[in-house]
């Protein structure tokens, strides 16, 4: 394998500084694998700030694959939907993501390392037997992962009971704690705190608590005037 086909570049600005021409290089597919919504947004949107984006061709094709990690937050959720307005096919992977990586154009392939003291290092890859493996682990995992509006969608009306976990869970008790406060036994609470995440399609009790802020944050606000 020639070694002048992958190179490692540290941080954000230097990525933009010497591969953000690749973004525009793209014409036939644009793909992006990430664990969440922090490994490539800040060196992806300084490039596409200074113009360094895809062009927006007929027969473009632009996937973005995500784990559950991207749902952790009630901002995170609003920012995925933005990009699935813009056209961008967005899915979530209910597996971690085996490697995060942009695979652009089946000719070259970005791959993100781990932050080191805060800083990633970006390899960028354009032999060919590496991209077609990488864009071969994107495509198995996207086709096994669940569309954006699926996993978001919006959850069905709550009892008053879910209403009364939903505060607890908000607050950040304990079980202990919220089982006390509503009056129920340990193992109830568990049980109604279990439903409830099955029901928001939280997949931990941070990401049920941040849910619950939201949720019980639209039930107060007032309603626009008409």
């Amino acid at each position: 394998m020639s070694t002048d086909r992958i190179i490692t570049l540290h941080g954000e600005q230097e990525l933009v500084q010497r591969a953000g021409h690749l973004f525009v290089a793209s014409h036939e597919e644009f793909l992006v694998a990430a664990t969440d919504l922090v490994t490539f947004s800040a060196g992806v949107n300084a490039a596409f700030r200074e113009g360094k984006r895809p062009h927006v061709v007929p027969g473009l094709t632009m996937r973005k694959l995500y784990s559950r990690r991207a749902l952790a937050d009630p901002e995170s959720l609003r920012r995925l939907r933005r990009i699935a307005a813009s056209g961008i096919e967005v899915r979530i992977s209910d597996g971690p993501i085996a490697r995060e990586a942009i695979v652009i154009d089946r000719r070259t392939a970005i791959l993100a390392g781990a932050p080191v003291r805060g800083v990633r290092a970006y390899t960028v890859v354009q032999a060919p037997e590496v991209v077609d493996g990488v864009r071969s682990l994107f495509r198995a995992t996207w086709e096994t992962a669940t569309s954006l509006a699926d996993c978001a969608a919006p959850p069905p009306p709550l009892t008053e009971q879910a209403r009364d976990t939903l505060r607890a869970l908000s607050a950040g008790h304990t079980d202990e704690t919220g089982a006390r406060l509503l009056g129920v036994s340990l193992r109830t609470y568990r049980r109604r705190v279990a439903e409830l995440m099955a029901t928001l399609g939280a997949s931990s009790r941070f990401q049920a608590g941040l849910l619950a802020r939201d949720l019980l944050r639209e039930e107060v606000s007032p309603a626009a005037p008409r």
